[in-house]
C-alpha cells in the first residue's frame, strides 16, 4: 500500500525554494519514486534540467520564456498561456497514476504575477490523489494555500551575497 500524499509549501524571500524541492525530487527517485516537476515561469537553462538524464524516474518539463519576468512588469498573454498550460499538463500528470510526487516549481509567485489565478492552485491542490506528494515553491504563497498546505517552510533571507557583493546567479548554485 502506498503511503499517504501531502502537500509541501515552500516559499519565503530567501534562497532555497527550488533548491529544497530538487532535493526531494532526488530523495524521492533515490527511493524509486517516479517524480513530474513543473517549472512555472522558468525556460532558461538551469543545471537541473540534467536531472531526468541522470535519474529517468524524473520527468521535468519548463513553462515559461527565457525573459524574466521583474516584480512591477505585467506579464505578456503568451506568458499566462505558458502559465496556464503548464498547469493543464502539470494537473494531467498529477491525476495519471504514473507519478508519486508531482512538483509545482515558482507556482506561488505565478500568482502572485498574475499568470495563474489563486483558485486554480487551490483546486490543483484539491485534486491532489491521495497517495501523490505535492510541492509547491515560490515566494508570496497566499494565505489560502498555506491553509490548504499539510506543511509550509517560509525561506527568510537574512544575507545574501547578490546584495553584499553584487554577484549574479553562480552555475552550479543558483542556476
Amino acid at each position: 500500500m502506498k503511503p499517504q500524499g501531502r502537500l509541501q509549501v515552500y516559499t519565503g524571500n530567501g534562497k532555497g525554494k527550488t533548491t529544497a524541492s530538487l532535493g526531494l525530487a532526488v530523495r524521492a527517485a533515490c527511493s524509486g519514486m517516479k517524480v513530474f516537476i513543473g517549472q512555472f515561469m522558468k525556460g532558461q537553462d538551469y543545471s537541473e534540467l540534467c536531472l531526468p538524464e541522470r535519474f529517468p524516474e524524473i520527468t521535468m518539463k519548463q513553462f515559461g520564456t527565457p525573459d524574466l519576468i521583474l516584480p512591477g512588469e505585467k506579464p505578456t498573454p503568451h506568458d499566462v498561456t505558458l502559465a496556464e498550460e503548464g498547469l493543464e499538463l502539470l494537473t494531467s500528470e498529477m491525476l495519471s497514476g504514473d507519478y508519486d510526487m508531482v512538483i509545482a516549481d515558482e507556482i506561488c509567485v505565478s500568482v502572485h504575477l498574475g499568470l495563474l489565478q489563486e483558485k486554480q492552485v487551490l483546486e490543483l491542490a484539491a485534486a491532489r490523489p491521495a497517495t501523490v506528494e505535492v510541492v509547491f515553491t515560490g515566494r508570496y504563497a497566499t494565505d489560502a494555500i498555506i491553509k490548504v498546505a499539510d506543511l509550509v517552510t517560509e525561506m527568510m533571507e537574512v544575507k545574501h551575497y547578490y546584495h553584499t557583493e553584487k554577484l549574479s546567479a553562480r552555475l552550479g548554485i543558483e542556476k
